[in-house]
């Protein structure tokens, strides 16, 4: 018997009498402190620069030259664009459009210069980007391959203030990818290296007004 089966044998044992699970106290604070939608629009761009991310704003007028600029800046000759994502965000003249394909190989991609997404959600207080692969967000993939994502926020209906705020709009049976400034590790001498497991730069739009 391998110590796999011994360990299995003693939950099965542990479990076997049928008994509920015992209930999970859920009394801690959903939030900390109060703020307006103004206030936590500012906290989530707050705590998104103090993680290394480049955080703009403008509104639904401002959205296509800004990101036409955001991608000229990078010097970006290809974007990757999800379907869903509002076509009048990137104009016909920029870089040229990869769609994001699913026979898409990870050489493909990571050929891509940036990439262009949408989110589900954003959380003030963690400075977290919750990704969930809906409409203009895409497959996982794409927002890990590239070394360049600009991801747009929609300010205030897309912001909560807490991680306990947020689980409850999400589906877990969904692809969550959680998202808290752009990819980096720390070695044992607290060497920082940014875009090992993901794009090096994070940049995130803080997008006021309805949808058009």
């Amino acid at each position: 018997m391998s110590s796999r089966d011994r360990i299995l044998g003693r939950i099965r044992r542990a479990t076997e009498d049928g008994a509920p699970d015992p209930a999970v106290p859920r009394d801690y604070l959903r939030v900390h402190g109060t703020r307006t939608p103004a206030g936590t629009a500012d906290l989530l761009a707050a705590n998104l620069a103090e993680y290394r991310a480049k955080v703009h704003r403008t509104d639904e007028d401002g959205i296509a030259p800004l990101l036409a600029r955001l991608l000229a800046a990078r010097g970006a000759r290809t974007v990757l664009v999800p379907a869903g994502l509002p076509p009048h965000w990137l104009p016909a003249a920029g870089p040229t459009r990869v769609h994001d394909r699913a026979e898409s190989t990870p050489y493909e991609l990571d050929a891509v210069d940036s990439v262009v997404t949408g989110c589900a959600l954003a959380i003030a207080e963690t400075g977290t980007i919750v990704l969930d692969g809906g409409p203009g967000q895409g497959r996982r993939r794409i927002t890990l391959i590239p070394d360049h994502h600009v991801c747009v926020v929609r300010v205030p209906d897309q912001v909560v203030d807490s991680v306990p705020q947020a689980l409850p709009l999400l589906d877990p049976t969904r692809p969550l990818t959680w998202i808290s400034g752009p990819s980096a590790t720390s070695d044992i001498e607290l060497d920082r290296v940014e875009g090992v497991h993901g794009p090096r730069t994070l940049e995130v739009v803080l997008l006021t007004g309805p949808a058009q």
